[in-house]
């Protein structure tokens, strides 16, 4: 893996409160520069996009806590792919899944995922969940039909290689979560992940060798 290849896995990212349009527009142009792809909040997707075509954009739906009406989370996800959108990372509902009501975590993810042409990341917050509990939330994104599966929001806490060895066994992994160094980020990519979600998307890049 060389540098340009290991920046493309790396979602360059901007997700707090207390995030700005300027925020957003400093992580895409960072992403422009490095060669990252680029996450920011949906409410800034369409003005980032003008500025920066050719960037790999994600955003998140039902950010951070999943428990948003199904169909506003449906319409959410249909608003940020008009608004250009190259992906969805949806978080899950956990409550849904912790009580055992998987039918419905299913239902909700599949109307999403068949409601947008573009690839969708089921956010598990592993470190919410029992073993059993990942691998239920990982079977219902595979019966939804997502592309990826990713192992939280940073806000439940840190990604492990533990989980993104247990979630890559059904689909690709973003891992996201406390990943500060280069050597952090490489520890998951050797774990199984497929992609990097952080806010420190440059300092990992220049610490590639």
């Amino acid at each position: 893996m060389d540098r340009a290849d290991f920046a493309a896995r790396i979602d360059h990212t901007v997700l707090g409160p207390e995030t700005t349009l300027a925020d957003a527009e400093r992580v895409v142009a960072s992403a422009t520069e490095y060669g990252t792809n680029a996450c920011v909040p949906p409410c800034y997707v369409a003005e980032v996009r003008e500025g920066a075509p050719d960037v790999t954009l994600a955003t998140v739906i039902g950010f951070p806590h999943g428990q948003n009406d199904p169909a506003v989370k449906r319409e959410e996800a249909v608003e940020a792919w008009e608004d250009g959108a190259d992906e969805l990372d949806v978080v899950l509902n956990v409550g849904r899944l912790t009580a055992g009501d998987d039918a419905a975590v299913i239902d909700e993810l599949a109307e999403l995922v068949a409601a947008v042409p573009t690839p969708v990341k089921v956010i598990v917050e592993a470190p919410l969940l029992t073993d059993a509990e990942k691998r239920r939330a990982a079977e219902a994104a595979v019966e939804a039909d997502a592309d990826y599966l990713k192992t939280g929001t940073g806000f439940a806490g840190p990604a492990t290689t533990a989980d993104v060895e247990l979630l890559a066994e059904y689909l690709p992994v973003k891992a996201s979560g406390g990943i500060d160094t280069t050597e952090e980020a490489l520890a998951m990519l050797s774990a199984g992940a497929a992609r990097i979600g952080a806010s420190a998307g440059v300092a990992l890049v220049e610490g590639f060798e």
